[in-house]
């Protein structure tokens, strides 16, 4: 795995072990062994005492990261753990780039069931880095130790504590070590199992469908020699789709296409000529930028998948560190972008026409996550094409990392204490009734730059958006810290069913609209 930020040497001056070192590693994995422990007696109760440490710096490629409109705010989407408040004396210190504002935090505190905001605000610590540099999070924090002696203050005792990240590298497990307290998620020795090559292993060593292509390309020719041997397999290949290894959301990927390619003789050298044309996902990235990420990261190369009718559904899990692997939910994806590759948002819970088949397809892959030791939440992409009265699902990728899914899910379970059945496919609340999103991260204009947070809230209150807790439906409202500058802000619409919930979407761009004097 590449480097998402090296930690300057001021920063490891600081630090307990050297970073990667065998002593840190051994460090790592005696606070992991605290976890099974925890998992049996104090995650089932909820009126036992315990800190949730939340991390939410999304370690990736930050030259790619930077492709993506309000970045820095993406911090907040696990504002949606502010919900483990509900359990009385449970403990949460949020850690940030930059403050959040006390609106959004508010915001958040009013919507926890049975729970008076005071009681859960003094249960809360928010400690910023007053930092809006363009390096993951975590290594802010490695080179601010005073920050993290307020986090071991904070969180009390620490073998009641735990770390939750949106995703996990060698920079977390510093962190973890640093502040003594274990991560639930995976080990970063692991991580190669959620590259998009590792991926394919797994696709293939399970027996689940995938596109048929190339794994573990390391340079230009070696790309090229893929693309040529696809098109030798396939004759009628219209596209392939290149893809960074530790490329995310679709951001890392590019198209290429074989418009053209002469039929016999110099293939390889008209192939490797074209290689500057790969229309690529991120915005503003060309060949250059393009090649010299997949030289540092390596991917793959895989026959796009044409089709009428398409979809994007994918399956979430969760495996505990005692082996037990819950199936958390279905979804279905909607992306975007120049060829439709770039996550946008999703639909919960999958058609029925085909969620409990890639369920189950994704399932096998789980499985053998979970023996090879993965832990945390994790999700499996598809592709699904509709063939006659039937679909053909393919699969495409591991996510094992909390990802675009994760945080719409949570504020649904949290907000109606409901949970997903797995063998119907159906979410479901205490007292029976089902549930379904839309949910979006994108939900943006140019209009509604200089909407603040308390205009936000009030426009959602003055046209019955707001999540009812009575009818447990409504609309949620995340990354609005983003709103004002960027004109951005994710929603989450819960309804009764998918129609009626898309309905509440628009409801809430009209008023948007409305709002700021938009057609």
């Amino acid at each position: 795995m590449t480097d998402p930020a090296p930690l300057h040497a001021e920063a490891r001056q600081n630090l307990r072990f050297a970073p990667g070192s065998a002593e840190e590693r051994k460090a790592f994995a005696a606070l992991q062994a605290r976890l099974p422990k925890l998992f049996e007696t104090v995650f089932p109760n909820p009126l036992l005492p315990r800190a949730v440490i939340v991390v939410p710096s999304i370690s990736f490629d930050q030259d790619v990261l930077a492709k993506v409109a309000g970045g820095p705010h993406y911090e907040e989407r696990l504002l949606c753990l502010l919900m483990l408040l509900r359990m009385p004396r449970t403990k949460i210190v949020y850690l940030s780039s930059l403050p959040i504002a006390d609106e959004i935090i508010d915001y958040y505190l009013h919507l926890l069931p049975g729970v008076p905001p005071r009681h859960a605000r003094a249960r809360l610590t928010l400690l910023a880095c007053d930092d809006a540099s363009p390096h993951p999070l975590s290594a802010k924090l490695l080179a601010r130790p005073r920050i993290l002696e307020h986090v071991r203050e904070a969180m009390g005792d620490p073998e009641l504590a735990h770390l939750a990240c949106f995703n996990v590298t060698h920079l977390e497990r510093t962190l973890a070590v640093e502040l003594g307290v274990p991560i639930f998620g995976c080990d970063p020795a692991l991580l190669s199992l959620g590259s998009k090559s590792g991926g394919r292993k797994i696709f293939r060593e399970t027996g689940v469908p995938m596109a048929d292509g190339i794994e573990d390309i390391a340079d230009e020719q070696g790309l090229a020699d893929a693309l040529c041997e696809l098109r030798g397999r396939n004759a009628s290949l219209k596209r392939a789709v290149v893809k960074l290894d530790e490329g995310f959301s679709g951001e890392g990927n590019a198209m290429f296409s074989f418009a053209g390619c002469p039929e016999s003789g110099r293939i390889q050298t008209w192939v490797k000529n074209k290689l500057p044309a790969l229309a690529c996902e991120a915005k503003d990235m060309g060949w250059d930028e393009f090649s010299t990420k997949f030289k540092e990261m390596k991917g793959v190369a895989e026959c796009f998948i044409e089709g009428a009718e398409k979809r994007s559904p994918s399956a979430q899990f969760r495996a505990d560190p005692n082996g037990v692997l819950e199936t958390l939910s279905t979804h279905d994806q909607v992306l975007g972008g120049p060829t439709g590759q770039v996550y946008l948002g999703c639909t919960f819970p999958a058609d029925p026409a085909y969620g409990l088949a890639i369920q189950a397809e994704a399932t096998k892959a789980a499985e053998a996550l979970k023996k090879r030791g993965v832990w945390g939440r994790f999700a499996i992409d598809f592709i699904s094409v509709r063939e006659g009265a039937g679909w053909k699902n393919y699969a495409i990728e591991i996510n094992l990392r909390k990802g675009g899914t994760t945080h719409p899910y949570l504020m649904l379970e949290y907000l109606t204490d409901g949970k997903y059945d797995a063998k119907t496919g159906v979410f479901r609340t205490p007292q029976g009734s089902a549930r379904a999103y839309y949910a979006t991260d994108n939900l943006v204009s140019p209009r509604y730059v200089g909407l603040t947070p308390e205009d936000l809230i009030d426009i959602a209150v003055m046209n019955g958006l707001h999540f009812n807790a009575s009818t447990q439906e409504g609309v949620m409202f995340h990354l609005i810290g983003a709103l004002s500058e960027f004109g951005k802000v994710g929603v989450v619409c819960v309804a009764d069913n998918s129609t009626r919930a898309m309905a509440l979407y628009k409801k809430t761009i009209w008023a948007l609209d409305s709002a700021v004097g938009a057609a």
